[in-house]
């Protein structure tokens, strides 16, 4: 039985107890999102792991993506990023694994996951048609549900499925003219297939035998946003909210038919459209848990998007995003590495954190008040310990100790806390 099976049923999951206790939401209050599609839990039904819940009135989460490369290939590097990624506090992963054996890859990583682990099925489905059958033409409907049915068996957690990319929906694209028609790396996968047979997208047309899947293993569907803008120039445009729209329509019918359903989210937006871009997401799309790749505010930065996307995936938690996909340092340059992967991870954290506070999450602000209580305190020890990076703050301390224990370099004797705490005792 799924998780939404087990609401509408009003009963509740080993898994909503859990999560209950966890987020600090009545049990009651939990079962009656998942029920309505505004909360998911994730967590096959084969996987022995505890569950992440994502949507309303939760903590927001952080997704980091891992996976090869045709130019990249390294089983054990793979999973010390996901070793580095979860120690970093992670609350999921994506294995987007294209090169190499990604069948061995996926496997390794799930059996090394203590978090859930999200996959984008159609790279497997093009690659391995690709190698049988010699072109992505070829590939067919059984082909797509084969891997679908294969990953869920595995334990995967969550598919990013591109069910929004339909044959009307590249036709306003070729109207559009955008700068860059096409980032997504699935939706561009089932466009050209598409193109080439003249046929609508499979995963449009067969969703219903997608979200049988999707309900046998209680895998929470991710529908993947293949129109989502990959320039600023581009965003918030005619061919992203049609798929939006589409996307919507799909989510009504999976939860319909007892399967949990998110919706992904743009990439490149300018600031002063964050907010409309959840508001139209949550009204589209029944306030559905929405998973967002930063977003990205400036296309200048390669080398620093991590920041570009912690400045955007702030704001959008902030209007009501869920889940943020993390981006590292190295987006648009190269494959990440263990440093980028920590530096993606904590940017994200930080973020969300941030949104939390705004959104009022049970809790999220208390940390910040403890923190607080430590500085003003010049209690080092304590601050060090209740920060985000706790190791990274102990190697700055460290680096220079000033010449009384309990101020820093910055002011010393100067220190503005320690000068007033004398009027003010």
């Amino acid at each position: 039985m799924t998780q939404l099976e087990y609401a509408k049923l009003n009963k509740t999951s080993p898994e909503m107890r859990y999560v209950s206790k966890k987020e600090g939401v009545p049990p009651e209050v939990l079962r009656k999102r998942v029920k309505n599609g505004s909360v998911v839990i994730l967590k096959n039904s084969r996987r022995k792991i505890r569950p992440c819940a994502v949507g309303e009135g939760l903590a927001t989460k952080v997704n980091a993506n891992l996976g090869t490369s045709m130019d990249r290939v390294n089983v054990n590097l793979e999973l010390k990023k996901l070793r580095t990624a979860i120690q970093y506090g992670a609350d999921t992963v994506m294995d987007l694994s294209t090169g190499g054996d990604i069948r061995k890859i996926r496997r390794a990583i799930l059996r090394n996951s203590t978090v859930p682990v999200g996959t984008v099925p159609v790279y497997q489905a093009v690659i391995e048609a690709c190698s049988r059958k010699g072109k992505i033409s070829l590939m067919t409907k059984e082909d797509i549900l084969s891997v679908l049915e294969e990953q869920a068996q595995d334990g995967v957690d969550f598919f990013t499925v591109h069910c929004g990319v339909t044959q009307d929906v590249l036709s306003r694209l070729k109207k559009k003219k955008r700068l860059i028609e096409m980032v997504s790396r699935g939706g561009v996968f089932l466009a050209e297939w598409m193109i080439l047979n003249k046929k609508e997208n499979p995963f449009y047309e067969y969703f219903d035998d997608v979200v049988k899947i999707a309900k046998k293993y209680d895998i929470v569907l991710s529908l993947g946003d293949g129109m989502r803008p990959g320039a600023l120039v581009d965003a918030t445009d005619r061919p992203q909210i049609q798929e939006l729209i589409i996307l919507g329509e799909l989510a009504a019918k999976a939860r319909k038919n007892d399967a949990q359903v998110i919706i992904e989210g743009p990439g490149h937006v300018p600031i002063d459209q964050i907010e409309s871009n959840v508001m139209i997401q949550k009204k589209i799309c029944d306030n559905a848990p929405f998973y967002v790749l930063g977003p990205l505010v400036t296309d200048i930065a390669p080398g620093y998007d991590h920041i570009v996307g912690a400045i955007g995936g702030a704001m959008a938690g902030a209007y009501g995003a869920d889940f943020l996909c993390y981006v590292t340092p190295s987006e648009h340059l190269r494959i990440p590495d263990e440093n980028d992967v920590k530096d993606g991870v904590i940017a994200s954290r930080i973020a969300a954190h941030a949104a939390d506070i705004a959104k009022r999450v049970p809790g999220a602000l208390e940390k910040d008040r403890r923190m607080s209580f430590y500085r003003a305190r010049r209690d080092w020890k304590s601050q060090i310990k209740e920060s985000i990076d706790p190791v990274k703050a102990a190697r700055y301390r460290k680096s220079a100790m000033p010449k009384k224990s309990d101020v820093c370099t910055m002011c010393s004797d100067y220190c503005s806390m320690k000068i007033i705490k004398r009027y003010f005792r």
